[in-house]
């Protein structure tokens, strides 16, 4: 067979016997799809990954024989997969297939199966493949492009008849634009209105289409009302006509972000709510300076605590001996202007003056900048290297790595 020819056909395979000779890291790629997809596997295998080995184990609608290849094993077979990494082997599986009448993929030699395998994902409700004539390489970059711009909608992907309506609260994450979810960046590709927060990532609005209103939250004209009250209003007016919101804040929409207000603005208004979290700058912006918020052996918790209220202010909720006492890792998010007050509660609470301490301005985009510290002098250097928000504090042990 010729690769080159090769006729693109979907196989409805639920219930129908598949054979994959072979249990290395093809059949641990191929599996878990012909599982998804209902088949009733049969694996023949010398040996198996342990991936491969636990698929068997706890999957149903699979088997695993350990043994080698013999004929006949192919009978009542619909589909056949040759993997492993012995050609005699393959050509043996794929010469009973041939005399079976059953397409088989040879793993190792494409053009000498008689099926060939294509470069898929799925999205949204679409199953989409790409071959090359057997070139793997260009046929995975060009699967890779095109699910790209889907998720950027480049290309639409959308029914005739699908209508997208209500507001959609979308969590953009830290600042990348590349961390924003897959969800969240479709959503937004087919908004008729975006209401952005100051830390949503702006190089997203920059691909908005002409057509979009783009509303900067932070620049609603708010009366005598109180900022968030004017932003739902907003958004529950535009929603009411016709028009598809997306409320685009940074990070996660429920994490100090007042997504539930919005929330429930929109349920008492009767306007449907779909919900799209982010990646929460919390741990994402640590993370890519190189400090995780936890690690085995030294640290089995961590607390993120908003700085917007000063300790010892009536409306805080926040119990700061209790963080003093603890020995894991505390994030602190909107703590540049109070950090003199939470460094000194902390120290006062029992935390060692040594303890380390990260600052990360501006985490994730271009403009990225980190201080090292200790919680005794951390206040000073702040203030000396003129941090200012956005700015991510990270106080305990796992601070000190990367340094």
């Amino acid at each position: 067979m010729s690769s080159e020819n090769a006729y693109l056909v979907g196989l409805l395979l639920s219930g129908r016997k598949v054979v994959v000779v072979g249990g290395g890291t093809v059949a641990q790629r191929r599996l878990p799809l012909l599982i998804a997809h209902g088949a009733d596997v049969h694996v023949i295998a010398r040996a198996a990954t342990p991936a491969v080995e636990a698929l068997s184990r706890d999957k149903p609608g699979i088997t695993l024989q350990l043994r080698d290849f013999r004929e006949g094993d192919l009978e009542g077979a619909w589909y056949v997969i040759a993997a492993t990494d012995d050609s005699a082997v393959n050509a043996a599986v794929a010469d009973e297939a041939e005399r079976r009448h059953t397409f088989c993929v040879r793993a190792d030699v494409a053009r000498d199966g008689s099926a060939v395998t294509p470069a898929t994902f799925e999205y949204d409700g679409l199953s989409i493949g790409v071959t090359a004539g057997g070139e793997h390489r260009r046929s995975a970059a060009i699967r890779s492009a095109i699910h790209e711009a889907l998720q950027r909608g480049i290309v639409a992907a959308d029914a005739p008849d699908a209508v997208t309506s209500g507001v959609a609260l979308v969590g953009g994450g830290p600042g990348d634009p590349e961390l924003i979810t897959v969800r969240g960046r479709r959503l937004l590709a087919h908004a008729d209105v975006v209401v952005a927060d100051r830390l949503a990532p702006q190089d997203l609005l920059a691909e908005l289409g002409p057509h979009v209103e783009v509303i900067d939250a932070a620049k609603i004209p708010y009366g005598r009302a109180m900022a968030q009250d004017a932003i739902n209003q907003v958004i529950v007016e535009r929603a009411r006509a016709g028009k598809f919101v997306v409320r685009l804040k940074g990070g996660d929409p429920f994490v100090f972000a007042r997504g539930y207000e919005e929330l429930l603005a929109c349920t008492e208004a009767g306007i449907p709510v779909t919900v799209v979290p982010g990646v929460t700058s919390a741990i994402a912006v640590p993370a890519l300076a190189g400090v995780p918020v936890t690690h085995r052996g030294m640290t089995h918790e961590f607390v993120v605590v908003s700085g917007h209220v000063a300790p010892g202010h009536p409306e805080s909720l926040v119990n700061w001996n209790a963080l003093a006492a603890m020995n894991g890792t505390i994030v602190l998010l909107m703590a540049v202007e109070r950090i003199e007050l939470f460094a000194k509660v902390l120290l006062e609470g029992g935390r060692p003056a040594d303890t380390p301490v990260l600052v990360v301005q501006h985490g994730t985009t271009v403009a990225q900048r980190t201080l090292r510290a200790t919680l005794g002098d951390a206040p000073e250097r702040i203030r000396e290297d003129g941090i200012r928000p956005p700015a991510i504090i990270v106080i305990g042990a796992v601070a000190g790595f990367g340094g």
